[in-house]
Formats: C-alpha cells, structure tokens, sequence
C-alpha cells in the first residue's frame, strides 16, 4: 500500500511480464512522421512537442490487423481483423465503439506513484481517439487495458505491426490536488511583466525582420531563447535544470 508519509523518490519502475504475450515497450521517440513531413522539419523547433514526444514509454502493437465500427452499441458493432497468421492484439471488450488493447504486464510504482496510461504522445489518428487513465501502479496485483473510441463510424482503419498504441510516465499521488491555483493581473509582478514586455516585443522585431531578405531573423530562422533556456532581460532566472532534450531508459530483463 501506498506510504502515509507521501511519496518517496520515484526509484523503480517495473513491468512483470504476464505469461507469454509480448511486450513491446521503448522509450518514446523524438521522431514523429508529420513532424519530418514539415517544411525544413520545423515543428522539431518547439522544444515543448520534443520534450512531451519523449516524456515516457511507449508499447507498440505486437502484430497488424484492421478495425471498425459500426455506429451500434454493441459488442459485435467492433469489427476486428488480424493480418493473416496472427492474432490481433485489440479485443471489443466495453462496446459502444471501444476497442481495447489487453496489456500483457502489471506494472509497478515506487509507494506514492500513479501511472498515467494514454495514447502515443502527438500522434494523431483520424477516425479514433486514445482514452487515458491514471492508475494506482504502487498496490494493485493486476493488469488494465489501453483503450481508444472510435470517433465516427463506417471508417476501416489500421493499426500496424509496431505500431504504437500506448504511453506510459508516472506521476506523484495527490500533486495535481496540493496545488493552490490563483489568478493574478501580470502587473502584480513587475519583474516578470518586464521579461514579457521584453520578450513580446522581441518577438514582434524578429518576426518583422523574417521578411527582410538577408536579416539575422532570415538567417537564425527562429528564435531560441527557449531552447537555450534564456530570458530577455535576466530579471527573472531560467530554471538551472532547463532540458532539451530527455534520455529515458529502456526496459532491460533483471538479472
């Protein structure tokens, strides 16, 4: 059971492999198709849409098959097909246009760690929709599933081999609920209000100068404050532990 002192370091995260299904699990990648498919690959210029790609875990689809739905409630409304000599890893278990993937492990947490469990991090797919949960990975002795919904019906769709189809990361029990949210006019911080000021008008000079031909704007393409972990004036520090970019470990076999 979770300690009644709070959470502890995160430590240890594991996943106990249940019987002989696969798991297919990696650190999420950086990469994302429609980000390369960008002119000169600009989306990976936001450095919140790289951290977020790779905040976690990914599992990936152990074999491909095609799915849809029918409009209708019931459990037969799920149309599944497995690519031939495979087993297709989604089952329709809820109804109502949810297909649901079996997850074959129990993962555990450190005592006061949940486990967000959602769908591949900015990796939209048109006709269905990854459902997320939260789940006590610290006690429970069993398994869940990774669901998505289906968003219209009369769409076959696809889920390919090593596709991924789920996304992992753990979170603090109770963090989200000990905050103390306030809302507060800019102005009530001085210092912080003269880095936005400086910042917007910053912003504005840079994207003015991008239509001059030969400027430093045209030439630096986009401006990288943030990805440097900077702050126009200096009144307000930049965090000391600023990231660009995240090495997560992989799951490894205990020894």
């Amino acid at each position: 059971m979770s300690d009644p002192a709070g959470p502890k370091d995160p430590g240890k995260i594991t996943a106990y492999v249940i019987g002989d299904a696969p798991l297919i699990i990696r650190p999420a990648p950086l990469e994302r198709d429609w980000m390369q498919a960008t002119h000169d690959r600009f989306a990976y210029r936001c450095l919140p849409l790289n951290i977020a790609n790779g905040h976690g875990w990914e599992m990936l689809s152990p074999s491909g098959f095609a799915a849809g739905w029918t409009g209708k409630p019931g459990l037969d409304a799920v149309l599944i097909g497995a690519d031939t000599g495979t087993t297709a890893p989604a089952v329709s278990h809820f109804g109502h246009g949810i297909l649901t993937f079996h997850i074959p492990a129990l993962f555990r947490t450190e005592p006061g760690y949940d486990l967000v469990v959602q769908g591949p991090i900015n990796r939209p797919k048109d006709g269905i929709y990854p459902l997320t949960g939260v789940v006590e990975t610290d006690w429970m002795p069993f398994s869940f599933t990774m669901n998505w919904i289906f968003t219209r019906p009369n769409v076959l769709l696809r889920f390919e081999k090593d596709e991924p189809i789920c996304h992992i990361f753990p979170v603090k029990r109770g963090e989200v609920e000990a905050l103390t949210p306030e809302v507060r006019a800019l102005s009530d911080d001085p210092a912080l209000k003269a880095e936005f000021d400086a910042w917007s008008a910053s912003r504005n000079s840079f994207n003015a100068d991008l239509k001059t031909p030969g400027s430093t704007a045209q030439a630096e393409k986009w401006q990288k404050v943030y990805l440097r972990g900077q702050t126009e004036t200096g009144q307000v520090a930049a965090a000391d532990d600023h990231r660009t970019k995240l090495r997560v470990k992989p799951f490894r076999k205990a020894k």
